[in-house]
């Protein structure tokens, strides 16, 4: 299996500072974000953030389904984006890299 290098390395480094943060940490993900969405100027980075993870997920539904891969491949990814917004966009990408699927006649 192939693999993309840059991808990769975005999130391995991005995976090891957010255990690293998670391990010292004196409350839980759940209860930080809760304090984040309890601040109005917080709350709008964490709603961009997730309408950005929301639009990462249809990309990816609709690039998967381009290479003929059903939900069920694409619900892990779906559920680390959920958790940690930009993993599961880069652990796609890392697990992407391959052929290109053939372009239809019809399509630009």
């Amino acid at each position: 299996m192939r693999v993309s290098i840059f991808p990769l390395v975005i999130l391995c480094l991005f995976m090891g500072f957010t255990f690293w943060v998670m391990a010292g940490a004196e409350q839980s993900l759940l209860a930080f974000g809760v304090q984040l969405m309890s601040s109005p100027d917080t709350a709008q980075v964490v709603i961009d953030l997730y309408i950005l993870a929301s639009l990462a997920c249809v990309w990816m539904y609709r690039d998967a389904k381009s290479r003929s891969k059903g939900l069920g491949y694409l619900i892990p990814f779906f559920a680390l984006t959920a958790v940690f917004v930009s993993a599961g966009p880069l652990l796609y990408l890392v697990l992407r890299a391959g052929p290109e699927p053939q372009a239809k006649a019809g399509k630009i």
